[in-house]
């Protein structure tokens, strides 16, 4: 088996200098045995770099890797498609169709394609529902909760929490408007889809859900660079919930809007914005046990100035990539 030699790993939140990695395990260089193969590679090395809010439906996913990440999340689609997608890309992860009250968002969404709505009509239709995303390989569950369209009431969406974690899968609420938040968490979700942006949260609500849930960060879709109130109202409330202890994925809600079908600088400096370091930054893209990894090829900048820049040269460590051989010692 080869060794890869990079000039430095970012590996359990620390910069290492003279290390080799195999099969996802990083050993001191000197514990290589005598005569394996190495590859050399200037850079860094570091975990895969990830997205956790992408549409395949409005951004062509495959391409992703070209723009440096390592994998994904599809946060609603036509269950079939999307399974098909992730059959030919395992480093795509999906939650299926979303989760609605009959006719509540995104139903009246022209972008929302035929088939990527599941109309939920009960509490006892919920347990088929989330059985139904867990059959076509869903490892999520998304939920919407918008308060300008029929939402599921609070039993039903607890129906449909107590369904997905009796199978193990997390579940994703889109929250939306006064109240949704406060729904979302009432129920048991894991995670928001979305920094909550229509409203400043309650304090209490903010250190309750931090205890808790995990919210995705998606504060570059207000405004795409241009300051907005939402933005603001966004950043304020992730610096909150990050304040009580939250956790935050990087997510950007692909396919809404001028986004870049890449790693995201901007979303990057919002971020920083609410608090978050250059390694706070870094743990909130990659996730623990996943295989893909990501490349650097002029090293790690950990500079807060210049980070969000640097990172967005990231490549997906795979085939494309040729590391020079080394012999051994």
């Amino acid at each position: 088996m080869t060794w890869l030699v990079p000039d430095s790993l970012w590996w359990d939140g620390r910069l290492r200098t003279g290390v080799a990695l195999r099969d996802g395990r990083a050993v001191a260089l000197a514990e290589v045995p005598p005569g394996a193969e190495r590859r050399r590679l200037p850079g860094t090395v570091l975990p895969g770099l990830g997205d956790a809010h992408v549409h395949s439906a409005l951004v062509d996913v495959p391409t992703l890797h070209a723009g440096g990440l390592a994998y994904v999340w599809d946060l609603g689609g036509v269950p079939e498609k999307v399974a098909a997608l992730a059959a030919r890309h395992p480093w795509v992860r999906y939650a299926g169709p979303f989760l609605t009250a009959p006719g509540g968002y995104p139903t009246d969404r022209a972008w929302a394609p035929a088939g990527s709505c599941r109309e939920v009509r009960s509490a006892a239709d919920a347990h088929d529902a989330v059985g139904e995303a867990h059959a076509a390989g869903a490892t999520l569950i998304k939920v919407t909760a918008h308060a300008g369209a029929p939402m599921l009431p609070a039993a039903t969406t607890r129906a449909v929490v107590t369904a997905a974690h009796a199978l193990g899968l997390p579940v994703v609420v889109h929250a939306e408007g006064p109240g949704t938040v406060a729904g979302a968490y009432e129920a048991g979700a894991d995670l928001l889809a979305h920094t909550p942006w229509t409203e400043a949260v309650d304090p209490a609500l903010a250190r309750d859900c931090a205890g808790r849930m995990t919210w995705i960060s998606t504060l570059d879709i207000h405004g795409w660079g241009t300051p907005t109130p939402a933005r603001g109202t966004a950043i304020g409330n992730l610096r909150l919930f990050l304040g009580y202890g939250g956790k935050v994925r990087y997510g950007t809600d692909l396919g809404n809007g001028p986004l870049p079908p890449a790693i995201n600088p901007r979303e990057l400096r919002a971020l920083q914005e609410a608090g978050l370091t250059p390694p706070d930054l870094l743990a909130a893209m990659t996730e623990p046990g996943r295989p893909e990894l990501s490349w650097l090829p002029a090293g790690l900048d950990l500079d807060p100035a210049t980070f969000a820049a640097s990172l967005a040269t990231a490549r997906v460590l795979g085939p494309g990539v040729q590391p020079r051989h080394i012999a051994g010692p």
